[in-house]
């Protein structure tokens, strides 16, 4: 079963790669590049593979069993 968080960002919008940092789920770009990549990240039910992919709130980003909800703090 799926784990989900909510995951708060003060602007609009973050990339991808920069969502992943910040919630804590990679320690650095590198590690957010290679899980995008791999095809293991999806945003909002679509597998993306650009790391630079903009993100707003209200959208679900599902790694493996983590589903990442983007709120306003």
């Amino acid at each position: 079963m799926a784990t989900e968080r909510n995951v708060a960002i003060r602007t609009e919008s973050i990339e991808l790669a920069a969502l992943l940092k910040w919630a804590q789920v990679v320690d650095s770009g590198g590690e957010a590049k290679q899980l995008i990549q791999e095809g293991r990240v999806r945003v909002n039910g679509e597998v993306e593979r650009r790391r630079g992919r903009t993100v707003s709130r209200g959208d679900h980003v599902e790694i493996d069993d983590l589903i990442l909800v983007v709120t306003k703090p």
